[in-house]
């Protein structure tokens, strides 16, 4: 069975970068054509869409959090990073790991699995 855990950090300041791990156990994330994101819900708002990290190592990033966003993956702990700087401060956004088969952009993705989410707040 699939399971996606996220860590974070819980409070950083604006100055910081938030910096997101999430964990994969049940498949490899290099497993053929699978697709791991991360996504933020802000209080009250719609989901939203960072990016994500292919199972080839390639990396995709929504355009508006692209120039401050990056991706990246340790295969050996089956994990994946989400690092993004220039936070809004005084805020506090919950984050989720995904798994797809399928990039989510195509609107072609299936097989989606959510991790629990982890709240981050940024404040100093």
């Amino acid at each position: 069975q699939v399971q996606l855990q996220e860590s974070g950090p819980g409070l950083v300041k604006p100055s910081q970068t938030l910096s997101l791990t999430c964990t994969v156990s049940g498949v490899s994330i290099t497993s053929n054509s699978l697709y791991w994101s991360c996504i933020l819900q802000p209080p009250g708002k719609a989901l939203e869409w960072m990016g994500a990290i292919a199972s080839r190592g390639s990396t995709y990033y929504s355009p508006s959090l692209k120039s401050r966003t990056s991706i990246s993956r340790d295969k050996s702990k089956n994990q994946f990073t989400l690092r993004m700087n220039s936070v809004t401060p005084e805020v506090t956004d919950e984050y989720y790991c995904t798994k797809e088969l399928g990039l989510i952009t195509t609107g072609q993705a299936t097989d989606q699995k959510w991790g629990q989410g982890t709240q981050v707040t940024v404040s100093s």
